[in-house]
């Protein structure tokens, strides 16, 4: 179904676009983006620092594929073919304290390799499958998981000791001896006995001989054994000293149901269904973790009933009076076990399935007991840079001296790294100000960090050295822009892959100094691509209704061309950031943004309350109302434009994707009056159909909190729409589901409104892959402006 609105005469249209003209088109920068060259990802060094791996795509095959640079020759760039690929895998493998020998698979064998050498020696040959090759803290001994249990091989004499002893039967009933048993013979087996003196004698010997064996078997203990009854064992893992092994047990809800999506294009010729998330409610995936010590042979479980505030409540109860609330203690999402370098501590990341707590606990090896370190309370929810999601604990672990753990933590209400001393309870920052920290990892050397920041602006990224204990950080690149670097392995050379606002990515190398020159390696931009003289949107800051300063992007047209129109562009996600210095991952939206300027239109792009990039209290901002904030920043976007800009209060139109067309849903349903028109794509309509890992973080649960649901859903304020609204959506998208559209169209009907019109895409899921799909949705994209922002 598709209904058609906006007629005008193709005379006027033809009228508005004679104002302006551009030599980019929609169809042209809709194409596959082959078209514009090719750019680097994923970069990688080999072991010796000679040469850097990366994504590419000279030869323009179907996608990307793996190239090279040797430095001995940087000017040339081959592609490496499949054995030499696969033969990386490897660098992916266990590496000993020193980092100087590897541990990794080739089929069913243990192999080593001396990486200053460059030779390989086999540890073990194993007769089954095996994983997670591992060093331990002698490193002449080497664990590794079979069958669902931790064996340990010694390289020196090439034993295996099976270490742990888990059966996911259940544990036999004991066995009665059979001597015990009275036996109950037959009268013909009695009456033969008493008859046949031989065979009498025969049949008392098999009983005393099995009595005998049995009274071997008896002798001794019988041999520990774990038994699951039924239950799965992950994350097995032995701890360095090899005196304990831990693992995890998740136990998934039966009762939650997952939603189905019709695919009305499948090869078959049939309808079929595609499996999809289940909806926001969902009972959470509850966690065990176990601990097996292997010197007493028992097995326990971490207990988690002591953690403070564990049984507190949300502040939000407070607007459900009439309803009462039970004190219990809360389901917990539990990590695995990060253990001390020397294996005799360990602590544990733990969140609240509400995700309002996170504690960090020590936990005694010997019963299981937490002992709290750090518990960061958020009546929002817990999130940010480093700080992990559900089972990740993020960026955590141990310095060497086995005495202080590292963690972030947006404590300060930005994300920075901490560590804190488990003897003394006592935290120390490391970094702090208001900017966040990104992939902090210690040198080789063990005596300094590495990490990424956003110290120098908000949008812009940017690597650094730091004393291990901290102290003065020494920035280490000098691009303006995003520096994405990856350290040689000699951690003598910088692999970066850099790029800019109107320039896409290309790989450089640096020395590892400050104040090095970096060097291009690549140069990937098309002629067709570099014939166009792409914007550098300037970042301007607009004062919120609140007072905040609001970041965006603005593209201004040359004052010859300007028409009185504008855009807002939203981007989605929620949180994510898109007004930054770098080439962005809305890169057809950029160049969108690009062909609207030529038109005459004003545009701005904006990082609203909950974009990523501007700490705590930016990121949380929409905390029981998406399309508060978040909205009321595209109004106050809108008075901007048109205070400053001279853009028309009755031309201004608004679009965006996912969240951004949420709130573009939200503009024309309760702000009529700013917004005239809008392009919503594939959005949310009602978030108490969204999944529940991201929705329950920001509204709860609709079953707790109702409140949060009804103001941020847009299918409740459809009755609000006045000005002309496009919806596009995937048939196939299996995040944001087709009926989300489907319903709001229907009460769109009930309500009598006939100035919207939906576009669908019947091959496309949540991102949309053909270039005819792109092509198709943003023509009816700037068709929409054209014709009614464009109108006197």
């Amino acid at each position: 179904m598709q209904r058609k609105l906006f007629f005008l005469p193709l005379l006027f249209i033809a009228l508005t676009q004679a104002y302006a003209q551009s030599t980019l088109s929609v169809e042209y920068i809709m194409r596959d983006p082959k078209w514009m060259g090719t750019f680097p990802s994923s970069a990688r060094w080999d072991d010796a620092s000679k040469q850097i791996y990366f994504r590419y795509n000279v030869e323009n095959d179907p996608a990307d594929s793996l190239y090279k640079i040797n430095l001995d020759n940087p000017k040339a760039i081959t592609k490496v073919h499949w054995p030499e690929e696969n033969s990386l895998r490897k660098n992916s493998a266990s590496l000993n304290a020193a980092k100087t020998h590897r541990l990794f698979l080739e089929d069913q064998t243990i192999k080593i390799e001396d990486l200053a050498k460059g030779t390989e020696t086999v540890v073990l040959e194993w007769f089954q499958n095996l994983s997670n090759p591992s060093f331990l803290a002698d490193e002449n001994l080497v664990s590794f998981t079979s069958d669902g249990n931790i064996f340990v091989v010694n390289r020196s004499t090439g034993n295996v000791n099976k270490v742990t002893r888990i059966s996911n039967g259940s544990k036999p009933k004991s066995r009665e001896r059979s001597s015990d048993k009275t036996e109950e013979l037959g009268f013909l087996e009695k009456d033969n006995l008493n008859l046949l003196k031989v065979v009498n004698e025969r049949k008392e010997a098999q009983k005393a001989s099995r009595a005998y064996r049995e009274s071997i078997a008896d002798s001794g203990e019988e041999e520990f054994t774990y038994y699951t009854e039924g239950k799965n064992p992950i994350n097995l893992t032995l701890s360095p000293d090899g005196n304990f092994a831990t693992f995890s047990y998740y136990e998934r809800p039966s009762s939650n149901k997952s939603t189905k999506v019709p695919d009305y294009v499948d090869a078959s010729g049939y309808t079929t269904d595609l499996n999809a998330r289940s909806k926001v409610g969902t009972e959470p995936t509850l966690v065990e973790v176990g601990i097996y010590d292997l010197t007493r042979d028992t097995v326990y479980f971490i207990e988690t009933s002591d953690l403070p505030g564990i049984k507190d409540l949300p502040d939000y109860v407070k607007d459900y009076p009439e309803k009462t609330w039970e004190e219990k203690e809360r389901d917990l999402v539990l990590s695995q076990l990060y253990f001390s370098p020397d294996g005799k501590n360990a602590v544990i990341n733990i969140r609240s399935t509400d995700n309002k707590d996170r504690w960090i606990a020590q936990v005694d090896l010997k019963t299981g007991a937490l002992k709290n370190l750090d518990r960061q309370r958020d009546e929002a929810w817990i999130a940010g840079p480093g700080i992990g999601w559900s089972f990740s604990g993020g960026t955590m672990g141990w310095l060497p001296d086995n005495k202080h753990i590292y963690f972030q933590s947006e404590e300060s209400g930005y994300s920075h790294l901490y560590l804190l001393d488990v003897t003394s309870g006592k935290k120390t920052a490391l970094t702090s100000g208001k900017y966040e920290v990104f992939d902090p990892f210690i040198s080789k050397d063990q005596k300094s960090w590495y990490l990424t920041t956003s110290e120098v602006d908000p949008g812009e990224r940017h690597f650094y050295k730091m004393p291990l204990m901290g102290g003065k950080m020494e920035k280490l690149t000098s691009m303006t822009g995003n520096n994405n670097v990856t350290l040689s392995p000699d951690e003598k050379k910088l692999a970066i892959i850099y790029s800019y606002s109107n320039k896409p990515e290309e790989l450089y190398i640096q020395d590892n100094k400050v104040g090095a020159t970096p060097t291009q390696l690549t140069f990937g931009q098309s002629e067709e691509f570099k014939s166009y003289n792409w914007r550098d949107p300037e970042i301007i800051h607009f004062t919120a209704e609140d007072g905040a300063k609001v970041p965006a992007r603005l593209y201004a047209p040359d004052p010859a061309k300007k028409n009185g129109a504008a855009v807002i562009f939203v981007h989605g996600a929620g949180y994510l950031q898109n007004v930054h210095k770098w080439w962005s991952s809305y890169f057809r939206e950029y160049m969108f943004h690009n062909l609207l300027t030529d038109l005459g239109y004003t545009v701005l792009d904006i990082d609203y309350r909950a974009s990523s990039g501007y700490g705590r209290d930016w990121r949380t901002g929409i905390y029981r109302h998406m399309g508060g904030k978040d909205l009321s920043d595209q109004v106050d976007g809108a008075k901007y434009l048109v205070a400053s800009q001279g853009v028309d209060a009755d031309r201004i139109g608004i679009y965006g994707g996912s969240y951004g067309g949420f709130i573009t849903l939200m503009a024309l349903f309760t702000e009529p009056d700013v917004f005239k028109s809008g392009a919503a794509l594939r959005s949310v309509t009602d978030w108490a159909h969204y999944n529940h890992g991201y929705t329950a973080n920001i509204l709860n649960t609709p079953e707790e909190d109702p409140i949060a649901y009804r103001r941020s859903g847009p299918i409740y304020f459809a009755e609000g729409l006045k000005g002309n609204l496009l919806m596009a959506h995937g048939m196939v998208d299996v995040n944001v589901h087709f009926q989300d559209v489907v319903r709001l169209s229907q009460r769109l009907i009930e309500l009598g409104k006939d100035n919207w019109e939906m576009a669908i895409y019947p091959v496309e899921d949540h991102g949309f892959v053909e270039p005819s799909s792109w092509t198709d949705e943003y023509k009816r994209i700037l068709k929409l402006f054209n014709t009614t922002l464009l109108q006197d």
